[in-house]
């Protein structure tokens, strides 16, 4: 049987589950009216800035260096869509749709990460 003790410690338990997740959910940002701008570096150099909210039919963007890289904007995401990297982990990350994401090809020193006035943050980090 429960005593007076665990009922209460149980009780606590519960009560602090509860607040936890009504808090991560209440501070957590509506990303749809985010402006998101998708920003493909090469190194330290920029090459191109995409506001993806603004995209409106499909753009294939080639990127040269020691591999090539072509890199897939649709609207409100992008991706690595074909690379002659050895490994190919930039392609396999898929279609990058929220601030914060970010794929990279580390042979060719390439990387694409969407940037935004508001950067969600997740109750890990927070």
């Amino acid at each position: 049987m429960l005593k007076k003790g665990d009922i209460i410690l149980v009780a606590l338990l519960l009560v602090a589950a509860v607040t936890a997740i009504a808090g991560m959910t209440m501070f957590r940002s509506n990303s749809g009216d985010t402006e998101k701008i998708a920003v493909i570096k090469q190194g330290n150099v920029i090459l191109k800035e995409i506001r993806l909210n603004e995209v409106g039919k499909s753009e294939r963007i080639t990127v040269e260096g020691n591999y090539k890289n072509i890199i897939l904007v649709e609207n409100r995401k992008i991706r690595f869509e074909e690379s002659t990297c050895p490994d190919k982990v930039c392609v396999k990350t898929g279609w990058l749709t929220n601030e914060g994401d970010m794929a990279v090809c580390l042979p060719n020193q390439v990387m694409v990460k969407i940037e935004g006035v508001n950067m969600d943050v997740d109750g890990v980090t927070y």
